[in-house]
């Protein structure tokens, strides 16, 4: 199934070592890195915040393989510089107000067009790309897969702390994040052709500037051919990714191989899935999500289950039977939320989540 190749995009913070804050040193780390990785490194808009991005992935193992030299790679950069590396969707005390912003006439319009909305964006996410045969079957994909988005974004909870509170959230990321516009769940799109229509129109009305300026959780890319899940946090572990993004090809594969059938997956309403996505946010794998099916609440342990038997007849064709099951060790464990947690419920410092995330970011390099 080379068809639904992997690219797999994580956001990850630089760490002072000796006071566990955030460090505005990523462009050091970028410098030295670029000479070995070129454009598999990026800084973005915070100096704190840097990019690894993979080469485009046939398969689930090259993937892993990717995001683990890349991981390793950023380690040793930083390393040099002094630095740590944590993976985690917002910091547990850094205050985004001192923060320094990248020198970059992109990000610089951005401030000036959003303010302390965009100044106040101190997140860290994972974006994965899956590989579609064409963009109109991508947006009968896209239709589909959002019924699925809260469901993976409760795997990856990975940010309950901001500001130095504990919000009450398992992923208060996507609360900051949803100041910004055009973001959240998608609408329904009837076709490609309706979908850039309203791209042209947002363009045309100055409301953006391109199409890469739409930050809805899941979007067809506007210049590859891919469907980007934007929805999770960072997780901590390789392993976490690795489960996501085999999750999120096994869904997209499935959606497609029943298309090929003649077949389909019931549409929800946009309304609908956005009352499970802030299930997802606010409980993580604790949630009870809503079956808008049976219209009742079901327990997010009993939606695992029925997700892994809904791709379970694609995952051996794509070879990752392995990485989605792993799903069971993070209902295990918990996610890096219930983590992060655990720690400071015993330690009663965020100092010491830090270090925990930091040891967690390397688990399994």
């Amino acid at each position: 199934m080379a068809l639904f190749t992997l690219g797999i995009e994580e956001e990850f913070q630089t760490i002072d070592p000796k006071t566990r804050e955030l460090r505005s040193h990523m462009a050091k780390i970028v410098e030295g890195g670029q000479v070995i990785l070129q454009e598999r490194i990026k800084q973005e808009m915070h100096q704190a915040v840097v990019e690894m991005i993979s080469n485009v992935c046939e398969n689930i193992q090259q993937a892993r393989e990717e995001v683990t030299y890349l991981r390793k790679m950023l380690l040793d950069l930083a390393g040099k510089q002094g630095l740590k590396i944590a993976a985690a969707g917002t910091h547990p005390f850094s205050d985004w107000q001192k923060q320094l912003i990248t020198d970059n006439p992109r990000y610089e319009q951005l401030i000036d067009d959003m303010r302390d909305v965009a100044r106040s964006n101190l997140i860290f996410g994972l974006h994965v790309h899956v590989g579609i045969p064409n963009r109109e079957e991508g947006i009968r994909i896209l239709n589909t897969a959002r019924y699925f988005l809260p469901h993976i974004y409760a795997l990856s909870t990975n940010s309950p702390f901001w500001c130095g509170r504990n919000t009450g959230f398992k992923s208060y990321r996507s609360k900051v994040f949803d100041k910004f516009p055009r973001t959240g769940i998608p609408d329904f799109f009837a076709s490609a052709a309706e979908y850039d229509s309203y791209i042209n129109l947002l363009v045309k009305t100055n409301c953006i500037d391109n199409g890469k300026k739409i930050w809805w959780d899941i979007r067809l890319h506007p210049y590859y051919p891919t469907i980007e899940f934007r929805i999770c946090d960072i997780p901590m572990r390789v392993d976490e990714t690795i489960c996501l993004a085999a999750l999120m090809q096994a869904i997209v594969a499935k959606i497609h191989k029943l298309h090929q059938k003649n077949l389909s997956f019931r549409q929800y309403r946009r309304v609908l899935i956005s009352e499970n996505k802030w299930r997802a946010a606010r409980y993580g794998i604790a949630a009870k999500l809503i079956d808008f099916g049976k219209e009742e609440e079901v327990p997010y342990s009993s939606l695992a289950e029925e997700l892994l038997e809904f791709i379970d007849d694609v995952v051996d064709e794509l070879g990752s039977r392995k990485e989605v099951e792993y799903i069971h060790e993070i209902l295990r464990m918990g996610t890096g939320a219930d983590r992060q947690l655990k720690v400071f419920e015993h330690t009663q410092s965020l100092k010491s989540v830090v270090d925990y995330i930091c040891d967690e970011t390397r688990h399994g390099l």
